[in-house]
């Protein structure tokens, strides 16, 4: 068995990342302040989005989009329950109602098809989700919501870095991503919102400050105006120089990051092809469409007939032997709060609930090496003899 234990997933945080970070708490300007604007600026250009807004969490960020976009009691938006459940308590707390589309067996996502299947007149908004570094078939949803009016905000914190037919996924409409430590790039906690639309965009920098109507860094003043107005009742989700000057390193080494993780994730296909009880995902070639993985994940399904043991019990074993591994998703619908609230979910989503039986995701990040992947071949070939 190997020693140390081996997560599922690591920051790769360089020395002079820290160095950046101790020079700003030297500074005496800790909070929102130029770093945070240089890091929209160059993150809204590797995205060629026409502008971004940095944020606490990716969690706030579509908190915003849901009170910018006016979504509240009456309204549906349609998402799919294969994703991490702060979208679905975001849009229950906004009074609106979760309407599920299944996903794709073999991508976890959702596709025009099924999102069309849940259209009705009280939809307002559609969020798909980019899964685990993989993009959704754009066009086709964008096509969907022009045809019926409706608003899409793309749920992108899977997929920095990620390309669909040779643009970044961030490049058009609106999206919003995650910096969370296993992200791709990581703020220590923190999100982003790119969009095209110049009048959300000045929408979401008002509400995230308290409603007022200069943001909490005045490029003017270099500082915040003492004059500045609340012009509606805005929040606290502004993201500090702190969290920004990590960000700028840890985007500076993006594409170094997204390499790493590709050849780990090559190589594990060819590790796991001759492992009957687990199915990787589909590859990008096989999506129909071009797109550039940005491997945020490598998820796998257990066949638990073949294996003879449960998913759960399958990542306990594992972690016996020192390996780690990841839930990405439980779905939504499965949680205890929407099993009681949302009853009639259950049993119409197969998609959806064979794959969160039957999901788990194994260790990649940067750091992680060669003869890592072969500890974790090892285990699990063990685990399963």
């Amino acid at each position: 068995m190997r020693t140390p234990f081996l997560p599922f997933s690591r920051p790769t945080i360089s020395e002079d990342e820290i160095a950046a970070v101790a020079d700003v708490l030297r500074s005496g300007w800790i909070t929102t302040g130029k770093k945070s604007v240089e890091f929209e600026e160059k993150f809204a250009a590797r995205c060629r989005a026409e502008a971004a807004v940095a944020l606490s969490s990716a969690t706030g960020g579509m908190h915003l989009l849901l009170k910018a976009l006016g979504i509240g009691p009456g309204d549906e938006v349609i998402t799919p329950s294969m994703t991490w459940v702060s979208t679905i308590n975001l849009i229950k707390l906004a009074g609106a109602t979760p309407v599920f589309a299944d996903v794709d067996r073999d991508s976890l996502m959702v596709t025009a098809e099924t999102v069309e299947s849940k259209i009705s007149a009280c939809t307002r908004l559609i969020i798909p989700v980019h899964f685990a570094g993989a993009a959704l078939d754009l066009d086709a949803l964008n096509l969907l919501a022009q045809k019926y009016g409706i608003a899409l905000v793309e749920d992108a914190a899977h997929a920095i870095g990620t390309e669909y037919r040779g643009e970044p996924v961030g490049t058009c409409g609106t999206s919003v991503f995650s910096f969370h430590p296993i992200k791709n790039i990581t703020t220590g906690e923190g999100g982003m919102i790119c969009s095209d639309n110049v009048e959300l965009i000045a929408h979401i920098r008002r509400l995230k400050f308290h409603g007022l109507g200069v943001d909490a860094w005045d490029r003017s003043q270099q500082g915040r105006s003492p004059q500045a107005e609340v012009l509606e009742p805005g929040y606290k989700y502004n993201l500090t120089d702190i969290c920004a000057t990590l960000g700028l390193g840890q985007l500076a080494r993006l594409d170094e990051f997204n390499a790493a993780r590709t050849c780990l994730a090559e190589r594990y296909h060819e590790l796991l092809a001759g492992i009957d009880e687990l199915s990787p995902l589909r590859r990008p070639e096989e999506f129909g469409y071009a797109m550039r993985h940005a491997w945020h994940l490598f998820i796998v399904r257990l066949d638990t007939d073949r294996a003879g043991m449960s998913r759960d019990d399958f990542m306990a074993r594992l972690k016996e032997k020192n390996i780690g591994t990841g839930l990405h998703f439980r779905a939504a619908h499965t949680q205890r709060y929407y099993r009681e609230s949302m009853p009639g979910v259950a049993g119409t989503l197969p998609n959806t609930e064979w794959n969160s039986d039957r999901i788990l995701s194994l260790p990649l990040f940067p750091d992680m090496t060669e003869d890592d992947q072969d500890d974790v071949l090892t285990a699990i070939k063990e685990v399963l003899k």
